[in-house]
Formats: C-alpha cells, structure tokens, sequence
C-alpha cells in the first residue's frame, strides 16, 4: 500500500512539475520565441537547463523550507504527501479553467499548513515570516515599477529598439563544405543588444522559476523521505522541462493574454524585477510567487509612467477637474517618449503573433531622441487606453485569494476529517 502511494505521488509531482513548465516557460521565453531570436525547441532547452540552475542551487532552500520547515518532515506520510499535491495540482486546475495564471507556490503552501493545522504542528512564526514577505513583495514590485516607469523607462525607450527579424538571429550557413553559424544580416547593432536583453532575461527567468517552483513540485515526497533533495530536483526539473518541450508550445504562440498588450521594453523590465523578487525569496527559502509580483510591477509601471504628465507636487494636490490626475494607462507605456513623431516599438503580442508594424529603424549613432522633463508630456498621449481591465484584475486577485484558501481549507478537512 505504501509503495502505491509513492508512486501515486510521484506522478501527481511530475504533473504539478508539467502544469509549471508548460506555463513558465512561454512567460519567460514568449518575447525571445515571438521576436525570433531562438525557435521553440530552444527555448524550451534554454529554460529546462536554467530551471535546473535554479533549482540546484537557490531551490534546495526553499525544498527545506517546504518539506521541514512549515511542519515538521515526519508529518509528510505517503498519504499526507498525496494529499497536499493533490490540492497543488487541483489549484492549477481551478486557475487554467478561469484563464488565471495561479500562484502554485502560495497554494502548495496553503495545503501543506491545512496539513500542519490538522495535526497541530504548524511553525506559525515561519507562516508569520512567509506571509509577510507575501504582502512585501508585491508592494515592492509595485514601488520598482513606479519608480522606473517615471524616471527611468522613457530613458531606455528613447535609446533601445525592438524589431521582429524575419528570420532567426542565429543562421546556419551551408554553403560551405562544412556548416558554419553566422548572425542575421538584418540585425543591426542596436538588434544584437537587444537581442542579448531578451534572451538573457528570458534564461534569468527561467532560473528563477526554477528556484521558486521545484519545491511546489517535490517538497512532500523530499519530507516523507521518498525522494531525496537531490532526486526531487531532478524529478521537477525533468517534469518541468517535458512540459517546456510540449504543452509550452501553445503559450509560446499566444505568449499570454496578460502581456501581449505590453511593449517588449516594458515586458522585459517586468521581468527582471519579478525575476530579482522570487530570485531574492528563494536564496532566503521563502517561497512566494512571481504571478504576483510581475503583475504589481506592471501596474507600477504603467501608473509611473503616466505620471510623467505631472510633477510630484502636482501628484500630491488634490485632483481637480482644471488638471486631471494621471491614470495607469497601456498607453502610458505604449506612447513614443520623445518629442519626435515615432511610433513606438512593438509589442510582446504583435512580435508573437507576426504583425508587429513596420518601422523605421533609430539612428545608430550617438545621438538620442531627446526625453520630455517630467511635467511637460502629453497627458492625453500618456492616458490613451486602460492598461488593464478592472473586471479582470478584480478576477485574477479575487482568485489568487481564493485558490489558497481552498486549499487551506480543503487540505485541513481532509486530514483533520477524513484522515
């Protein structure tokens, strides 16, 4: 009975390590992959090997914390490891089902403290300790988006580009008797920067999924002692590169319904910043989740920029209906940032799906297009469209809210009731 149950959790583990990679790998790699700087097949091997990079060394944290940390290891039985990567995998049910991008970490937790709250062997000042990073980390993300999106981003918007190649970077050339690589004669300069932005932070994304997510995946069977810290790396890993390789290839194409509408830039400050949170997190044994994170980076980001429009004493006076108040705006993000009549650069979804427009390439020179002083831009450039849709965020936090707490609840019932 007992080794049908390791084998029941191992494969609800490589299902939860599948689930994971296929969703994290077209998030990380959906500007690399739409842009045509690597193919499919590449990205998913650049993400698995970096997912295990993470893993390897900044996950075993998080491992320990998850599978003796929480509750004591001896609380893990093969039943009770079943049980909390049943209610990891039924969350990611729950999210694919309503289209939201779940937190897997905040409700592999959630099922491992039903767990401790049953049998009464919670350590309640490390959930203190966790909980709090939950509400800090956000708040950061937001803070660096804001910051950056005042001051920062029109600068790195005004100096980069983005095009989409129509044939990848990277070229194999036969004309030779011997097959040689060579770069795309497309690319420019400023490409081949860019291009090393993109991929380097698609791979810095995949390190970090790695650090976060291989806990979700293994921790209970890591704590019942059916794996190792070292197998159970290479079980998630090995899981989360499958679903890289197979389902990931659906999200590579759409690259997600909530960046499509993001310019390259902007997806690509996102993603540091997540990245750098859960990164930091890990390396600390907190497991936390970077769907949150990146998301409050948006909203920081879109509301920063759009408060170029005003100075911050301005920002500080009550509104009025004489000088509005600056709003969090996908045109803030999308509107050119120079006093020229550019258009801006693409976005995530127009290189991914192909029809990025046709623009003029920026001068390769020294000079750059010059940035309008904070006060003076355009208020109705910079608040020309919602950057997201109320209904919708109320959606997504109502659900980041509420898989947790059923699997709080859920997992409590059956251990407390049922077992």
């Amino acid at each position: 009975m007992v080794s049908l149950l390791v084998i029941i959790g191992l494969v609800v583990a490589a299902f939860v390590g599948f689930n994971i990679g296929g969703s994290s790998t077209g998030v990380a790699f959906g500007p690399a992959v739409g842009s045509k700087l690597v193919r499919k097949v590449t990205a998913a091997a650049l993400f698995g090997a970096f997912a295990f990079l993470g893993a390897w060394t900044v996950g075993r944290n998080v491992i320990v914390t998850m599978s003796d940390g929480i509750v004591p290891a001896a609380q893990f039985t093969p039943i009770a490891g079943v049980g909390v990567l049943f209610f990891t995998g039924l969350s990611l049910l729950i999210s694919n089902v309503y289209g939201v991008p779940a937190s897997t970490s905040m409700t592999a937790v959630g099922a491992i403290v039903g767990l401790g709250l049953a049998t009464g062997s919670l350590d309640e000042a490390l959930m203190f300790t966790i909980v709090s990073a939950w509400i800090v980390a956000p708040l950061i993300g937001l803070g660096l988006g804001a910051v950056i999106g005042r001051y920062v981003y029109p600068q790195l918007d005004a100096r980069l580009s983005f095009t989409r190649l129509e044939r990848q970077l990277l070229q194999v050339d036969r004309s030779g008797r011997v097959p040689t690589l060579r770069l795309n004669a497309q690319a420019s300069a400023r490409d081949l920067v860019g291009s090393a932005l993109v991929v380097g932070i698609a791979c810095y994304m995949g390190f970090s999924a790695g650090a976060s997510n291989a806990a979700n995946a293994v921790a209970p069977l890591v704590g019942n002692g059916a794996v190792s810290t070292d197998q159970g790396v290479l079980l998630a890993v090995a899981a989360i590169s499958v679903g890289g390789f197979t389902i990931a290839r659906r999200t590579l194409e759409t690259v997600g319904d909530g960046i499509t509408d993001l310019p390259i830039l902007a997806a690509l400050i996102v993603s540091t910043v997540g990245a750098t949170i859960i990164t930091v997190l890990s390396y600390f044994g907190i497991p936390a989740s970077l769907a949150v994170s990146t998301t409050c980076c948006i909203i920081g980001l879109g509301w920063g920029r759009a408060s170029r429009a005003a100075s911050l004493a301005e920002l500080a006076a009550p509104p009025s209906e004489a000088q509005p108040t600056p709003s969090v705006t996908t045109g803030a993000l999308a509107a050119p940032s120079t006093d020229e009549a550019e258009p801006a650069g693409p976005t995530v979804g127009d290189l991914a799906s192909g029809e990025a427009p046709d623009t003029e390439r920026r001068d390769d020179g020294d000079s750059s297009p010059a940035v309008p002083p904070i006060g003076e831009e355009d208020i109705e450039e910079l608040t020309a469209e919602n950057l997201f849709d109320p209904a919708a965020t109320t959606r997504i936090v109502t659900l980041w809210i509420l898989t947790p707490s059923i699997s709080v609840v859920g997992s409590y019932l059956l251990f407390a009731i049922l077992l």
